[in-house]
């Protein structure tokens, strides 16, 4: 028995939520539901402009959502990536102790902590300005062997690879250490973007990953179907388990040489960010568990409704008891 469920490895980032009028986005000039990388200066600018405003701090990063969803069902989790010394590193680290998962490494001196500013619209779009900052200096120093040889699962976020300086040898590093000491290796696309972009890496990862997360754009990008159900047949020879979540029709699981369709369960969304991170956190949770894929996916969807149903990437509280609640038949 290993000490920890998942350890990931991503973007540290503090998510700053801002609830905007249409009129106050519209002021803004930005592309609705766009995620754009910004400066810290720039980032700063943004955040001074709504001082009269009561923005909403939460630890986050998209893999590190999930460990947090595996945590709040009752999983062991720990995290690899960089804060700062400043007030957001500090929130960070805080929150992560509370939530009892071992965030690896100590808060770099002088440093900014990564922000992501999450602006929410009344028609339940967000749309994102991320400073990476210090999270982006996640390199190969900072992967502790001895936690990963500690670890069921190692989660790897696809963002990471989006820097090629630091970020893909860190990941190289994870991959070779979870390789060494019998730890599975799941990998998520994070978006289209990165398989595009960064093909080669990203390949590279998933060849020797054991688990692959996508939605139904990121599996087109990855296996080069026109539909979510196409790209998901194709993954076949590609990786040997994956997870393709559709939204509203449902997720296409693979696992263990079963395959199997999991309608979503409908809602109203009010927030569609973090619905992927759940979904993954809660189904690693429950395969660490035993509990059949298509039991956890199904629980999966479920708590992804309920994150889509309130404000915010992550639940916080009650987590739990939608998992027990979620239709077991």
């Amino acid at each position: 028995m290993k000490e920890f469920d998942i350890i990931g490895l991503g973007n540290s980032l503090v998510d700053i939520l801002l609830e905007l009028t249409d009129d106050e986005f519209a002021e803004l000039g930005f592309e609705k539901g766009t995620m754009r990388l910004v400066d810290p200066a720039e980032q700063l600018l943004l955040l001074a402009g709504f001082r009269d405003h009561e923005p909403r701090l939460v630890s986050g990063g998209s893999v590190a959502n999930s460990v947090i969803a595996c945590s709040q069902l009752g999983g062991k989790g720990a995290f690899i990536g960089c804060v700062g010394d400043d007030r957001y590193g500090l929130h960070y680290t805080s929150e992560f102790t509370e939530l009892q998962i071992d965030f690896v490494n100590a808060p770099l001196i002088g440093e900014t902590t990564g922000t992501c500013v999450s602006i929410i619209t009344p028609d339940a779009e967000r749309t994102m300005r991320t400073s990476l900052a210090v999270s982006s200096h996640l390199a190969a120093r900072h992967v502790p062997a001895e936690k990963i040889a500690a670890s069921t699962w190692l989660f790897v976020e696809g963002y990471v690879f989006a820097n090629a300086n630091t970020g893909q040898h860190a990941i190289r590093e994870a991959v070779r250490t979870a390789k060494a000491h019998g730890t599975k290796i799941a990998l998520t696309c994070s978006d289209a973007f990165i398989p595009q972009v960064f093909g080669e890496p990203f390949l590279e990862a998933l060849k020797q990953s054991d688990l692959l997360f996508c939605n139904a754009t990121e599996a087109m990008a990855v296996a080069g179907g026109s539909t979510a159900a196409e790209s998901f047949a194709k993954m076949k020879t590609i990786v040997p388990n994956v997870v393709v979540t559709d939204g509203p029709n449902g997720a296409f699981v693979r696992y263990d040489g079963e395959e199997h369709h999991v309608a979503a369960f409908p809602c109203k969304p009010i927030d569609v960010t973090g619905a992927g991170d759940m979904f993954a956190g809660s189904f690693l949770y429950g395969i660490t568990r035993n509990v059949p894929a298509a039991k956890a996916a199904r629980a999966a969807n479920f708590l992804a409704m309920k994150v889509i149903t309130q404000i915010g990437a992550r639940l916080h509280h009650g987590t739990k008891q939608f998992w027990d609640e979620a239709n077991w038949s």
